[in-house]
């Protein structure tokens, strides 16, 4: 799980809370059950009206997505499609069959490199993998909107609670002591509102589309490696196309991934000369 983004949460969370506390304000007077109940009930009853049950389903796998750790590194990912490379050039695109075996986890790999294997044309190849790029961009998206869309509904549901507390309030004026805190509590709809919006729901959906982009960057990655191995181009020039991809501190990362990648591979080929 990605520390950053619970940090985050519960940094927003507790930074509001303290600061009504520090304003003189009680933390029980900011739990309204009617208030949860029209904001978060009439959200998720529009949210549900919103999208497909299909999408809806997969409501825990988009959660997971938003707070899990990318699951590799572009200096890693260079890394083995340099020693693809070495490979192919050494021994052939037939050798890297036996590699593939390494991927099975990772279908877009692993069916990029079968494609090499299987002689496709490099334009068949480099459609079908950036339309595989396309689609899984936009599956995210599509199930990630169920954020973007609850926080634009929350805001309007505290609206509407409020309106609907200080109707409330106003039709029942026979006790005028009692009508600031009572429009305090209306209030307390649009705090929820406004809140669960800009600390919950929106910054779920922007570290959403963060991680896909670190994702389709690493996809993206991918199809050049592959693409450049079946041309039979050297690493250093694979080397130079991929680090286009990356920023200068992630260069600097890389560079040292693929150092030690490439004295690992040096020790195990000269451990496995002695033997011989």
């Amino acid at each position: 799980m990605a520390a950053a983004t619970v940090i985050g949460l519960l940094t927003g969370i507790l930074s509001l809370l303290l600061g009504f506390m520090l304003e003189g304000g009680t933390l029980g007077a900011l739990f309204q059950v009617t208030a949860l109940l029209i904001v978060f009930g009439g959200t998720i009853g529009a949210v549900i009206v919103s999208f497909p049950g299909a999408t809806l389903a997969k409501l825990p796998f988009i959660l997971k997505y938003a707070f899990a750790r990318p699951k590799e590194k572009p200096g890693e990912v260079i890394a083995r499609l340099m020693e693809l490379a070495n490979i192919s050039r050494r021994e052939g695109l037939l050798a890297l069959e036996s590699e593939q075996e390494k991927y099975r986890d990772d279908p877009f790999m692993s069916g990029g490199i079968q494609m090499v294997v299987d002689g496709v044309d490099s334009d068949v190849i480099d459609d079908i993998l950036n339309r595989d790029i396309e689609l899984y961009e936009q599956k995210i998206l599509s199930i990630g909107r169920i954020f973007e869309e609850a926080g634009g509904f929350s805001p309007t549901m505290g609206i509407i609670g409020t309106v609907m507390g200080l109707v409330h309030v106003l039709g029942n004026l026979t006790s005028p002591t009692d009508l600031g805190p009572s429009i305090a509590v209306a209030f307390i709809a649009t705090l929820y509102g406004v809140a669960g919006a800009n600390v919950i729901f929106l910054p779920i959906f922007n570290k959403i589309k963060a991680n896909l982009a670190q994702d389709v960057l690493i996809r993206q990655i991918k199809a050049e490696g592959i693409l450049s191995i079946q041309y039979g181009e050297n690493t250093m020039i694979l080397r130079q196309k991929l680090f286009a991809f990356l920023s200068i501190d992630e260069r600097a990362a890389a560079e040292e991934v693929i150092s030690g990648s490439e004295a690992a591979g040096q020790a195990n080929y000269q451990g496995a000369g002695s033997h011989e």
